[in-house]
């Protein structure tokens, strides 16, 4: 079989080299074009020295896409850039999976305000499928443009969608809180991700009002078919990857441990890269892989259920699921070239 011909466009930042890393053993695809401005003409392992001697092909322009053949490509590009590429390619016979959040939302209006800036390209997000393999499967398989998820909303969504599916739980208010390495943060330096501020200290942000609250919210009033209120609260951990989100829902009607492990069970039957764990998963079990643990427990004394999801924030929270998403679209197996065993210790 001919390889798949795939472009990154936009190599400087952790989602692009993660793409990289995991496409470069990937049997079924090349890296045709790997696109920078900042940095054009210079090798790419120039910008990520530790690909050195094994992705060393020089770094283009966006503006020479057209010199390609190209079967799929990645945005690896920041808000508001994704979509000026989308509006100006979307006739082009690529694919395109999206890393940023410009079509992950129900509308422009929500983006809009969420996300503080004009969305120029609205037809984008009513042609954009939600892109999480668990969910919608068949959808991402015709798919010609998807918006690949958040960190935080695939730990929160892969964490309650069985719950929500069935009905199951009281939806006003979903309590999600979450913790994630300082690489969510991104490349550039900035008073975030500063060693001062992070190293021996933890804390919460976006209180109330951060923009991955209304994707959760979004896709979980789909998958219960209702609307939900989510109250999600964001916290920054002194590591660099990772994230752990713990969950509390109540139930609705009588729920017992051995009814809650079946209904998980059944749901993700046919997904490879969720794993129902016997002990509460820690970031580094899932470090550097495509999976998503969840631990699910009842607690009798308080009538809640708990939830704790783990992710690799680069892998399954961003890359690797773009691949998974890719593999879907092209027609490949969807577990190629995602078979990652977790680096631990």
């Amino acid at each position: 079989m001919n390889k798949k011909k795939i472009g990154i466009i936009g190599a400087t930042g952790y989602t692009g080299s993660e793409l990289v890393r995991i496409l470069k053993n990937h049997p079924d695809v090349e890296i045709s074009l790997i696109t920078s401005e900042s940095r054009d003409g210079e090798r790419f392992s120039d910008v990520h020295p530790f690909f050195q001697g094994i992705e060393d092909q020089k770094l283009r322009s966006i503006n020479q896409i057209g010199e390609f053949d190209l079967d799929l490509v990645f945005l690896a590009l920041p808000h508001g850039v994704s979509m000026d590429f989308v509006k100006k390619h979307h006739n082009k016979s690529f694919k395109i999976v999206d890393l940023s959040g410009d079509f992950r939302l129900q509308s422009a209006a929500d983006y809009e305000e969420w996300y503080n800036m004009e969305h120029i390209y609205p037809d984008g997000i009513k042609k954009a499928v939600f892109g999480s393999p668990e969910l919608f499967r068949s959808k991402i398989k015709d798919a010609k443009l998807v918006a690949n998820p958040g960190c935080f909303p695939t730990s929160a969504i892969l964490g309650l969608a069985p719950l929500l599916s069935h009905n199951l739980v009281e939806i006003n208010p979903i309590i999600i809180d979450s913790k994630t390495g300082i690489t969510g943060a991104g490349i550039k330096s900035n008073p975030v991700n500063l060693f001062s501020n992070v190293n021996d200290n933890f804390k919460a942000y976006g209180l109330k009002k951060h923009r991955h609250t209304i994707e959760i919210q979004n896709i979980l009033d789909i998958v219960a078919d209702k609307n939900t209120m989510v109250q999600f609260t964001p916290h920054l951990l002194p590591v660099d990857r990772g994230i752990l989100t713990t969950i509390y829902v109540r139930p609705v009607g009588k729920m017992d441990e051995n009814k809650l492990k079946q209904i998980y069970s059944e749901f993700y039957d046919k997904a490879p890269f969720v794993r129902l764990r016997n002990q509460i998963p820690a970031i580094k079990d899932v470090r550097g892989s495509n999976y998503c643990d969840l631990y699910i427990s009842y607690d009798e004394r308080t009538n809640m259920i708990l939830i704790v999801s783990v992710i690799d924030n680069l892998v399954k929270g961003a890359s690797g699921q773009a691949v998974q998403n890719m593999n879907l679209m092209l027609g490949l197996n969807e577990q190629q070239g995602l078979n990652m065993v977790p680096v631990n210790p």
